[in-house]
């Protein structure tokens, strides 16, 4: 099921810069969420499993499946919207997945998402977004209830938790101009292929072609894009990379986001529906 990477010299560096224990393996199948038989395969390539497990107490009754899984006690890796590649603190040493799906995609464009991965395993952060959430789990469903069915406020707060990890990995990825180009090309190109389909989607939201669920995915992706130039900078040269995020989404892109967490993302969540109704 799992083979180790060969990765390139850039990424190499990247690992023993950002997360030098981690691994990186090739999956043999796909997945969303890696089937309790083949998660335990990872024993066989890593010295120990360590099950995460939350208190079900966070969760609305109504929680997705995939959700109650991850908070019990089973070890539960990866999960829907993940993308190509997933990683997980789960074992040790901690591991980096690179899916099948991506067989075919551009080389630069895999390993901007290995980096991106192994600059997230290497954070002081949850590997998803209920452990950041935690008991506040409970009020950003109840803040979008009104518009949000159970799958809908899991793919928000899935989202809101990227744009959180974006704030992070940007600056990371900033630096990379001269040490990493490669990479850092990469990274700006993903940004700026996200542009197209930022310019109209507030009044996509408005007028309900897009759900909000999905812009949310969309906008929080082009946060890990964006660069601030300074605090002091005029308006129309604040972003040096990328595009600030439509609105309501832009109230995110701040450093108040990036310190108070999931308090400030349920705030936004809070303001954000009650000015949809």
């Amino acid at each position: 099921m799992f083979t180790e990477r060969e990765l390139s010299a850039e990424l190499a560096a990247v690992r023993d810069e950002q997360a030098p224990d981690a691994l990186v393996l090739d999956c043999a199948r796909d997945f969303e969420t890696v089937p309790p038989a083949q998660a335990e395969d990872l024993a066989l390539v890593t010295d120990r499993l360590t099950p995460r497990s939350y208190p079900t107490e966070w969760l609305p009754a109504d929680a997705p499946e995939i959700l109650r899984n991850y908070a019990s006690d089973e070890l539960t890796v990866g999960a829907p919207g993940d993308g190509g590649v997933a990683w997980t603190r789960q074992t040790d040493p901690p591991v980096v997945l690179v899916k099948p799906r991506l067989a075919g995609s551009p080389d630069a464009f895999v390993d901007f998402l290995v980096a991106e991965a192994l600059v997230q395993v290497g954070l002081d952060v949850p590997e998803q977004f209920l452990g950041f959430f935690e008991e506040r789990y409970l009020d950003l469903a109840a803040a979008a209830e009104s518009r949000l069915d159970a799958t809908g406020t899991y793919q928000l707060a899935a989202a809101l938790y990227d744009a959180f990890l974006g704030l992070h990995t940007r600056e990371v990825f900033a630096e990379w101009r001269d040490d990493h180009p490669d990479l850092f090309d990469a990274w700006v190109d993903a940004g700026e292929r996200l542009e197209p389909r930022l310019a109209d989607l507030s009044s996509e939201i408005a007028t309900g072609d897009t759900g909000f669920g999905d812009a949310a995915e969309l906008a929080c992706a082009a946060i890990k894009h964006t660069v601030e130039r300074s605090s002091t900078s005029p308006p129309s040269q604040a972003r040096e990379d990328g595009t600030e995020p439509p609105t309501p989404f832009g109230a995110l892109d701040t450093d108040a986001y990036r310190e108070y967490g999931a308090d400030y993302a349920v705030e936004w969540a809070e303001k954000t529906f009650d000015r949809l109704d």
